[in-house]
This record gives structure tokens, C-alpha cells and sequence, in this order.
């Protein structure tokens, strides 16, 4: 008998719950201290909040045009391609690597609105949402609830409502979702998609295992910044960790990298779909074993995801500095190569650790920025 699941806990607000939470959002003093950092007038922007009625209102008429003015004010523009591919009438899960905490999904909705698309629902971990309106606010900008933290127990319960969920969305709501191929970013960009996120897509259908996951129509997203404004922080818990084996990020940290990630410069953004996977999925043998069905399905996201990079000059540089020589040296220019390393450095200068080892975070920045170069190579060679 198939399970029924109760999905008011984590769905995105609908019907007059948003114009409730509106009213809720405009009485924060925290969120219009959070708002004065990426918009030129808070009132305006308090005003047309309270006018929200629909989460259509919400996005188009507030978050279109502030996620415009900040792209505006801290990159050097963001490009899209191949999303052609997808057609206007179906729905897709979208799985993407995942660089920043709140911007990955944010600029594929810019994406995805500029390319004739709806907007997807978002996945978003419930340890980010630390005051009670920021519950309100991503959950009025169409965002659903990923429990994290859950006993062992409660696991398997929380991973199959939420999979129960994402098939909703998918095929009776008519609504596409998207969600990180892994579970907090990947600090060093070697980005691999968790075989546990394959196997609690499987979870949510009523057929096999490949066939619920086909069901999601996943389409890999691979999205590319020229610059990570969190890198020194990433590189900085590096070491916290190696030196501390107990070392345990605080919300506090969270919020900062939220905020460093929203107003620190990102160069170029680039995002591109690869093509989605149901054509792949059809090329995996009936017989194979189902203990392997999830790493299969997880090396077909990878390679999507991966093949379809928009490397930049500084990911050639960080490659040679570390592994290539000049391997790469046909890819950037001497002053390019000046201006990146010296970029490296100040980006080694802003680590606050009275210990700092400097060796060890110019070699975690260079990785960063050098193994989508590495993944890309292996990608589009097989």
C-alpha cells in the first residue's frame, strides 16, 4: 500500500499564506537589516513586500529585480546556455553543484525566468534557517525543507517524505525542483553527486528504482564563478578542521558565509544545463545489481555536470600551479596569470587564524579553483 505523507511542515507557502507571511517579514527589524546590505531603499523594498499576494508577486516584483541590482553590484554579469534543451511544457529536477549557500538556486531562477521557464521549487537545509523569518522568507520564495540533523531512526521517515515530496512537485503539481547533488557545498570543488541523494530520489515512486528516478526527470546543472567570495572562509575551515579534530561550525558561521557569498565579487557567472539523464538511465543493463544502481546513476549526474564548465582563466592558473606545469598555459595570459596569483594572496591575507599556515591555504584556494578544470578534462575525454 502506498504511504501517504503530510507535507505541510516543509512545502512552500501557497494561498493566503503568503500574503500572511509578507505582513510577518515587514515587522522584522532583522530582515530590513539584512535587506540595507543589497538594496538601495528599504522602505521601497518593505512596501512592495507588503504588497506580495502571491508567490509569482513575491518573485517577480522583489526578488527579480534584487538579485538584478546584485548581480549588478557584485559580478561581472551572468551567461547562460544550452537551456533550449528543455521543453517549456515538461518538468525537471535540476541538480547542480553547489558553490554558494544561498545564490546557486536564486541565479537559476534568474536563469530559468530570462530563458521562457517557470521558476523551480528549492531545496533548502533546515540548519540555515536560524530565525524564524527566514522560514517565512524562503519559504515564500518558493522553497521546501530539508530536515538535517534527524537520528538515524527518523532518517529513513524524513528522506522518504521529502523524495514523496519532490515526486509531488514533479508530476502532480507540475512544478520543477531543484536541489544540491550534495549535502553542504563541496569546500574544495571536486564536486560528486552523494550516492545517498540518488537513493532517496528512488524512494518516492511506486515502481523500480531506475524508473522512480526517471520519473524525476533530472536535468545536471553545472554552475561556474569566475571568483568564490567564500574561499578564504572555506580554506579557513580547512585548517580549523585539520588542526581540531573536533571542530564544529556555528550558525554564526553559516550566516557569515550566507553574507560574504551575497556581497562578495564573483567575476563571470555561468550557468548550463547538460541534457537530462532519462536517455542515460535507458543505456543502464535491466541486470544490474541495485547495489549499484545509485553510484551509476550518481557518475552520469557527475559527468554532466562536469562536461559542462565555463572554466575561466584563474582555473587554468590554479591547474598548472598545482599539477600542470604549463599544461595549461595556452589558456591565459602573463598578466592573467599576475593578476590571479596575486588575487590568491589576498585572499590568504584575509584568513583570521593566529596560526595560519599559509602553505596549506594557498594549496586548499588553488584546488578550488583547479579541480573543475581536472573533472572537466576526465569528462569530455571519456
Amino acid at each position: 500500500m502506498k504511504q501517504t505523507f503530510d507535507f505541510e511542515e516543509i512545502r512552500p507557502y501557497e494561498g493566503n499564506e503568503v500574503a500572511e507571511a509578507a505582513q510577518r517579514l515587514c515587522k522584522e527589524e532583522l530582515l530590513r537589516k539584512a535587506a540595507a546590505h543589497v538594496v538601495p531603499d528599504v522602505e521601497a523594498a518593505m512596501s512592495v513586500l507588503a504588497s506580495c499576494r502571491t508567490v509569482q508577486d513575491f518573485q517577480m516584483q522583489l526578488a527579480l529585480p534584487i538579485l538584478t541590482g546584485l548581480l549588478q553590484k557584485t559580478s561581472a554579469g551572468i551567461s547562460a546556455s544550452r537551456f533550449d534543451v528543455l521543453s517549456k511544457s515538461a518538468c525537471y529536477t535540476y541538480v547542480s553543484n553547489h558553490r554558494d549557500i544561498t545564490l546557486d538556486s536564486a541565479f537559476l531562477n534568474v536563469v530559468l525566468h530570462h530563458s521562457g521557464l517557470d521558476t523551480c521549487e528549492i531545496a533548502i537545509g533546515d540548519n540555515l534557517l536560524i530565525y524564524p523569518w527566514i522560514i517565512d522568507f524562503v519559504r515564500l520564495n518558493k522553497s521546501f525543507i530539508v530536515k538535517r540533523g534527524v537520528s538515524r531512526r527518523q532518517m529513513l521517515e524524513v528522506s522518504a517524505r521529502l523524495s514523496a515530496y519532490m515526486h509531488y512537485a514533479v508530476t502532480t503539481k507540475k512544478q520543477s525542483v531543484w536541489i544540491a547533488q550534495r549535502e553542504g557545498r563541496a569546500k574544495d570543488s571536486d564536486d560528486r553527486t552523494q550516492e545517498s541523494l540518488i537513493k532517496m530520489f528512488a524512494l518516492g515512486g511506486e515502481a523500480d528504482f531506475i524508473t522512480n528516478i526517471r520519473n524525476l526527470n533530472i536535468a545536471p546543472v553545472a554552475i561556474s564563478y569566475e571568483y568564490d567570495p567564500c574561499d578564504y572562509l572555506k580554506a579557513k575551515e580547512m585548517q580549523q578542521k585539520r588542526d581540531n579534530a573536533d571542530y564544529k561550525k556555528q550558525p554564526a558561521d553559516d550566516l557569515l558565509n550566507m553574507a560574504t557569498g551575497i556581497t562578495g565579487y564573483k567575476g563571470r557567472i555561468h550557468f548550463e544545463v547538460a541534457t537530462p539523464i532519462n536517455g542515460a538511465l535507458a543505456q543502464i543493463a535491466p541486470e544490474t545489481p541495485r547495489t549499484e544502481l545509485a553510484g551509476l546513476v550518481a557518475q552520469i549526474i557527475d559527468k554532466g555536470i562536469h562536461a559542462h564548465y565555463r572554466l575561466y582563466p584563474g582555473n587554468y592558473v590554479a591547474y598548472d600551479a598545482l599539477w600542470g606545469g604549463d599544461a595549461m598555459a595556452q589558456y591565459y595570459t602573463p598578466a592573467e596569470k599576475s593578476a590571479f596569483d596575486a588575487y590568491v594572496q589576498q585572499r590568504i591575507d584575509k584568513v583570521d587564524l593566529p596560526d595560519k599556515d599559509e602553505t596549506f591555504l594557498r594549496e586548499r584556494i588553488l584546488e578550488m579553483y583547479a579541480n573543475p578544470v581536472r573533472n572537466h578534462l576526465v569528462a569530455t575525454q571519456e
